[in-house]
């Protein structure tokens, strides 16, 4: 959520970074609603002060002998002044923390311009994307072929987008989550968390979810709760209404959850297979830092989901969301797309942002700094990275042309020293 006192004291220059997004936002609302409910409440306080001056005089007045009637008619007329204001100044915070609710985070100043994705910018390249002497296939077929992905029984048990995994299929997908988290806690630094996977409604405001993408996630309606749609949710809730001490920043954790969203992108090519799914897994990344180091830990962030692919040998890119691609609690988000031979170009498999003090604000996530100062935090976040993702890209880039498919040297340990997925 935006900083009302940011958005009162430069207003043109809020505008001016939410031009990025390409889409128009409420500000001048904003404004008018704050200005009426500060307006409200100067005239309150007046009247209070008055209330407690007539108050104070009613001793007096009965000690003189006086009739003190009329105080007690004018006391009701202010009581009743003051409660009609008082009420509406709770309407009044209502409608701007709605409107608050509804805009999304101002882009750092190094978000490139741009409508949509194709105006991305690539930041850097690491491996050359596969080759092979033979037609290669696409994950689906590879994992239907080799009996370890079935996507006709996940339709039967529950509908489309969905994918069952299988024999040697549920040990990869074991095996590629159990090595990032192992990655992640021993060599990066964060601490494993395993979390709910049902969140409330608060917690789903507090990271940027709700109110509005509400109609994307599954809502269990009896408990107000929701699917986790990623770790994301329940972690950086974790210090919510929360005051930690500078000295405990930056805390890093992670966690595996399955992911379940209902948006699953447009017909065509990508509802097929692992890449737009209603649940999927991932391991998540989230920190909380001091606002004067956050942008140096999202290069950290965006190393550490990078080092997943190196380890793995996947061929990947790097590239700057533009401001109309970014999301809507983001102030700045790296991109990590993996090479899919079938696809023949990169393809998202994490997304690493900042969200500066943006989430800290809806969740109240606060540290005490050096000089005893409230500071809201600053969160940021990453995938690290989407399993069902990697397991496909691990498919397609290992594949062999008699439809075999080699088992990356680092995952190995992990399926008892297999080196191959064969029929």
């Amino acid at each position: 959520m935006l900083d009302i006192r940011k958005v009162r004291a430069n207003p043109e220059a809020v505008k001016e970074a939410l031009k990025k997004r390409n889409a128009s936002f409420p500000i001048d609302e904003v404004l008018a609603v704050d200005t009426e409910r500060r307006t409200l409440l100067t005239e309150v306080e007046q009247k209070k002060a008055e209330q407690n001056k007539v108050s104070k005089d009613i001793p007096r007045l009965k000690k003189e002998g006086q009739d003190v009637q009329p105080v007690f008619e004018q006391m009701k007329l202010l009581s009743d002044a003051i409660k009609a204001s008082d009420e509406k100044i709770r309407e009044l915070d209502g409608k701007l923390k709605g409107l608050l609710l509804e805009i999304p985070n101002t882009p750092h100043a190094s978000v490139p311009e741009g409508d949509d994705d194709s105006c991305n910018v690539e930041v850097m390249q690491w491996g050359e994307p596969t080759q092979f002497s033979f037609a290669p296939k696409a994950h689906w077929d590879i994992g239907t072929n080799l009996g370890v992905l079935d996507f006709e029984k996940a339709s039967k048990i529950t509908g489309p987008r969905f994918t069952l995994f299988q024999g040697d299929g549920s040990r990869l997908e074991r095996a590629l989550y159990s090595f990032m988290l192992d990655l992640h806690t021993s060599e990066h630094g964060y601490t494993e968390m395993s979390t709910p996977f049902m969140v409330n409604r608060d917690s789903m405001i507090g990271t940027g979810q709700l109110p509005k993408f509400e109609f994307d996630m599954f809502h269990l309606p009896s408990k107000d709760y929701f699917l986790v749609p990623t770790a994301e949710v329940p972690l950086t809730n974790l210090l919510r209404d929360e005051i930690v001490s500078a000295d405990e920043l930056p805390i890093y954790y992670t966690a595996y959850t399955p992911c379940f969203r209902q948006e699953a992108g447009s017909a065509g090519r990508d509802t097929r297979g692992l890449i737009r799914n209603h649940q999927f897994d991932k391991v998540e990344l989230v920190k909380f830092t001091d606002r004067e180091s956050s942008y140096e830990e999202l290069e950290k962030l965006t190393e550490n989901a990078r080092r997943v692919l190196e380890l793995l040998g996947l061929p990947y890119r790097v590239v700057t969301l533009c401001g109309g691609d970014l999301g809507f609690s983001s102030a700045k988000t790296y991109d990590i797309e993996v090479w899919m031979p079938s696809y023949d170009r990169y393809v998202e498999i994490s997304s690493c942002s900042n969200f500066e003090d943006f989430q800290a604000r809806r969740a109240n996530l606060r540290y005490r700094d050096a000089d005893g100062k409230v500071q809201n935090l600053h969160t940021l976040n990453g995938s690290g990275v989407a399993v069902g993702r990697c397991f496909a890209a691990v498919l397609e880039n290992y594949q062999e042309e008699d439809g075999s498919v080699r088992i990356p040297e680092v995952l190995q340990p992990y399926m008892n020293g297999r080196t191959k997925l064969e029929v």
